[in-house]
């Protein structure tokens, strides 16, 4: 039987930043055993400048960059919003408009835990 070819518009890469490595990782966790993405990047050094009750504020924070399929993204949404220390946490996606087939499938496989 041949495999159905993944679709890359079926996917997309959630960025998540947190204000402590601790809290990423915690956040990377939840949502890695919990299947809701396959793989999680954490980047660091990240400094964000941003508007916050009425004024220009900046913190140092850690970006989450994290795979998953886009119809899982409301659940990944709901995960993070009960894991999350901020108030208003950013929880945005981005489709992936092109990527590798087997890379496709690799994600496909560690979500579905085969």
């Amino acid at each position: 039987m041949k495999t159905k070819k993944p679709v890359a518009g079926d996917y997309c890469a959630v960025f998540v930043t947190a204000g402590s490595r601790p809290e990423a990782r915690r956040i990377a966790r939840a949502l890695l055993e919990r299947r809701l993405v396959a793989c999680a990047n954490i980047v660091s050094g990240v400094e964000s400048h941003y508007w916050w009750e009425g004024k220009v504020d900046h913190a140092r924070e850690w970006l989450l960059v994290m795979k998953t399929r886009r119809n899982r993204f409301r659940a990944v949404e709901q995960a993070v919003k009960q894991l999350h220390s901020y108030q208003v946490p950013e929880i945005i996606a981005l489709p992936l408009t092109a990527g590798r087939a087997d890379y496709l499938r690799w994600i496909d496989a560690s979500l579905s835990g085969k």
